[in-house]
């Protein structure tokens, strides 16, 4: 698995305004927002896509939502509501071969896909 840029926001290689890190998985504020919320939440290992999920990867996954929850919270978008994506390869429009939910809050944001 080669190595990504989340790789070394994780080691603190690179700068980030990270809002949450722990053994298991790190949130970080994206570059490029595309709502007045928008966090990563990242596995700490690098899991390339959801395809590549393993039963080992379990827990990781449960704290990227619970860690979620905390944000949102502290976010000040629980109450309203919030969405919660995770793209997966080329058609699934995954941009870094990295495993990461995005959090998205702090408008209404609309319905995902049209019929």
């Amino acid at each position: 698995m080669e190595e990504t840029i989340f790789s070394k926001i994780i080691r603190k290689e690179i700068p980030a305004d990270i809002v949450y890190q722990d053994d298991l998985v790190t949130a970080f504020r994206d570059i490029n927002p595309q709502a007045p919320t928008h966090i990563l939440i990242i596995p700490n290992k690098l899991i390339p896509t959801a395809a590549d999920v393993e039963v080992e990867d379990e827990a990781a996954l449960g704290r990227m939502f619970t860690v979620a929850r905390k944000i949102a919270e502290k976010e000040g978008v629980a109450e309203d509501g919030y969405r919660l994506l995770v793209n997966c390869k080329e058609h699934g429009h995954q941009e870094v071969m990295h495993l990461h939910m995005h959090l998205f809050g702090g408008k209404p944001l609309g319905r995902m896909l049209s019929a």
